[in-house]
């Protein structure tokens, strides 16, 4: 009885400690690590339909910034852009 009862007061200890956010850097570090879809100094392309009427040079930066909330700063182009306005990267077989 006595190894149960040690057992639920670390369970009890455990459980208030994730509630007081103690344990979440760990989570965040983590996720620093994982992959991106861009990285600084990578080229990106705008899709087409943005850009209507450019040709893929034109549309094409590079990336400055990789902001936390996942957009990036372009050089040469104003504010914030997010995965979703750019060409998917088309691999070569």
């Amino acid at each position: 009885m006595a190894v149960g009862g040690v057992g639920a007061v670390a369970l009890l200890k455990g459980r208030k400690s994730r509630a007081s956010g103690a344990g979440t850097r760990g989570r965040v570090e983590k996720d620093a690590g994982r992959d991106r879809w861009a990285r600084p100094g990578m080229s990106v392309t705008f899709r087409g339909e943005l850009m209507p009427g450019r040709q893929r040079a034109e549309r094409t930066f590079r990336v400055v910034e990789l902001l936390p909330s996942g957009r990036v700063r372009l050089d040469g182009v104003a504010g914030e852009h997010t995965e979703h306005e750019f060409e998917q990267v088309r691999l070569r077989q």
